[in-house]
């Protein structure tokens, strides 16, 4: 593997995001960049990392009822983004070479982490639950309503900038106590 070819990760593997081996895929590596990575390229008022955002969709899916394989799953949702990093949903969408990418890795992480076998209707609540996140998340933290009609939230999320190690262990808790029930 030639250098270019791999990042290293916080604990130490040399992953290419472009051929990842799904044994290569770590949950720590995970919590640890998505703790450190900023939502919204960083143009909100204060940092607020996807890690964040990943947990507040969590709970959010708890508090709707959904089955523990759906709550992992939005824990999970931008976890390839800690391998391929965060790109702007306008952005993204010019790009459909990284889509696939995406959409490869992601679902190595799905199948890594036992999240498989989601159904369609699985992926609208997660669908659902990820753009509620986005606009209570931009109205909070920009004060902007970036859709016409305000979206359902049941959960009362977090927005307070936090310390990327209490993030990072607080998704990893998330992460134990609920993949043993899936």
């Amino acid at each position: 593997m030639k250098s270019q070819d791999f990042i290293i990760t916080y604990t130490k593997l040399m992953f290419s995001p472009l051929e990842a081996k799904e044994q290569d895929i770590d949950i720590t590596d995970i919590a640890h960049a998505l703790s450190l990575m900023c939502r919204a390229n960083g143009h909100i008022r204060h940092f607020y990392s996807v890690a964040q955002h990943s947990i507040n969709c969590l709970l959010e899916s708890k508090i709707r009822g959904l089955s523990e394989k759906v709550q992992v799953a939005c824990l999970l949702h931008d976890a390839s983004e800690a391998y391929l990093s965060d790109i702007t949903r306008p952005i993204k969408r010019s790009l459909p070479q990284y889509i696939e990418f995406e959409d490869v890795l992601q679902n190595k992480i799905y199948k890594k982490f036992r999240l498989h076998d989601l159904t369609e209707q699985d992926f609208i609540h997660l669908k659902e639950i990820d753009d509620s996140m986005l606009y209570y998340e931009m109205l909070e933290l920009m004060g902007e309503k970036i859709f016409a009609e305000e979206p359902v939230l049941l959960s009362k999320p977090d927005f307070k900038q936090r310390r990327f190690e209490e993030v990072r262990e607080e998704f990893l808790r998330h992460y134990a106590g609920l993949i043993s029930k899936i």
